[in-house]
């Protein structure tokens, strides 16, 4: 192996650990560290960079988070196969050009009936009077765009800005023109639906388990459906169809019932499927804002300028339910063949709320409120993983919680599941079956509020 001597400069805005992260991650895409080969340990590291054990540990840890290194015990880090099709070697980029864009013209659990509204709603999770001010704004400077009906592709304003948010966060170049905005998940799987079949797809596999109203979606247009469980490590490749032209619903950076974080191995791995069997890779990028632990993954696109993966985002988790704004990335290709197609549809997402979310994204305060959830809702974990883990230990047992805003339970209990489900909601706190486990979504719920919350939930279990 060559020697590891980063060279690190004083004069970004980057962490050192970043610039550490970068400098390894590149050296194994290129070979110099070769697969199964051991890294320096921390200290010597330290030693020999300059560098403290510490800013060396954050970097080995996005690197084991995002699969390039694994860990055997009591030896050391060492180097994942990372063998990659079509893959780019671009770094990923914190910030993109300071140029100032001008402002031009999923879904969250529902609501219970009997819930105590104490606990259904946490005033720190948003900040109403920012998207007020930004709505006033759209409301008093562009009214007049307001009289006519939206783009079916969505408004202009704010495809450049998702454009310019997903390039700075997740790691994906595209432009506006490649953008589509759609009211929620739902819809956007129906123009993914429209979308297959213009490309001869008929076949789809989805992970299981998986959302729902997706499955329901394709399975009332008439696809042939194939359900792929999901391991420690994501969704199992080697269950896919082979020799068949067909697309992947795949949620590789959080699944939503499980939490796990598909590796970088695998994710090369998918892409090499999709291409030799010609298929596509529908990149579902659920809550990868929301990690608590260590950066955000880079998202599956940014790793392929082949036309296999189209992406899918939205901002049900990030603002507040009742704005429905979700958006897919189309290659190209695919976008050309789409395009007129789309203009038999009308946008059924709301204009004024597009406007106020590109003006929110603009000014800067959709990144600060991302910064601010992220805090919240790790202190809010940490509470909920440790009242869950002592107050019910022997019968619950906490399965995932790094990232989202759910954690997953294994409950030993002589009651059904569904009865587990009713107790949480009648004191207000959603939850989502899956078999015997529960996810339970925490995100609304006060941090003062979670003791006595969970306690109270607990003894009802426990009866």
């Amino acid at each position: 192996m060559k020697a590891i001597l980063p060279v690190l400069d004083d004069s970004r805005h980057e962490p050192y650990y970043m610039q550490l992260y970068r400098y390894l991650k590149q050296a194994i895409l290129r070979g110099d560290i070769e697969e199964d080969e051991r890294l320096p340990s921390l200290r010597s590291l330290s030693r020999s960079t300059g560098l403290s054990v510490t800013t060396i540990e954050k970097a080995y840890d996005q690197l084991l988070v995002e699969g390039y290194i694994y860990s055997r015990s009591q030896s050391g880090f060492y180097a994942s196969r990372v063998a990659s099709a079509g893959a780019k070697t671009v770094p990923y980029e914190d910030s993109i050009s300071d140029r100032k864009l001008s402002f031009h013209e999923n879904d969250l659990p529902p609501t219970p009936k009997n819930a105590d509204a104490s606990w259904l709603y946490d005033p720190d999770c948003f900040d109403f009077n920012k998207w007020k001010k930004c709505m006033n704004r759209v409301l008093n400077e562009h009214s007049s765009a307001l009289f006519f009906e939206g783009s079916s592709q969505g408004e202009s304003a704010l495809r450049r800005e998702i454009a310019r948010y997903l390039y700075q966060s997740r790691g994906v170049s595209c432009s506006p023109d490649q953008i589509v905005i759609g009211a929620g998940t739902q819809q956007i799987t129906g123009h993914l639906a429209t979308i297959l079949r213009s490309l001869q797809v008929e076949h789809v596999a989805l992970e299981d388990p998986g959302y729902a109203p997706v499955r329901n979606t394709f399975r009332d247009r008439g696809f042939a459906i194939t359900s792929v469980a999901v391991a420690s490590d994501g969704l199992v490749l080697e269950k896919l169809p082979v020799n068949i032209r067909a697309a992947v619903y795949v949620s590789p950076s959080n699944h939503s019932f499980t939490g796990a974080v598909m590796p970088i191995g695998r994710r090369y791995e998918l892409i090499r499927w999709a291409i030799a069997n010609d298929s596509y890779i529908i990149e579902d990028d659920y809550d990868s804002e929301l990690r608590y632990f260590g950066r955000p993954i880079p998202a599956l696109k940014s790793l392929t300028d082949d036309d296999r993966v189209i992406y899918l985002g939205s901002f049900s988790s990030t603002l507040f339910a009742a704005v429905k704004i979700s958006y897919l990335v189309l290659p190209p290709q695919i976008a050309e063949i789409f395009y007129p197609q789309l203009e038999g549809y009308s946008q059924t997402c709301s204009k004024l709320e597009q406007l106020t979310l590109a003006m929110f994204m603009e000014t800067g305060a959709y990144l600060t409120h991302i910064r601010k959830l992220r805090k919240l809702y790790a202190q809010k974990l940490s509470l909920v993983t440790d009242i869950l883990r002592t107050q019910g230990a022997g019968f619950i047992r906490v399965r995932s919680s790094d990232s989202g805003i759910s954690v997953l339970l294994e409950i030993t209990s002589s009651k059904p599941a569904e009865q587990l489900k009713k107790d949480a909601e009648s004191l207000g706190i959603p939850v989502s079956l899956n078999g015997r486990l529960l996810l339970l979504y925490y995100n609304h719920i006060p941090e003062d509020e979670i003791s006595g919350c969970l306690r109270r939930l607990i003894r009802l279990w426990r009866s």
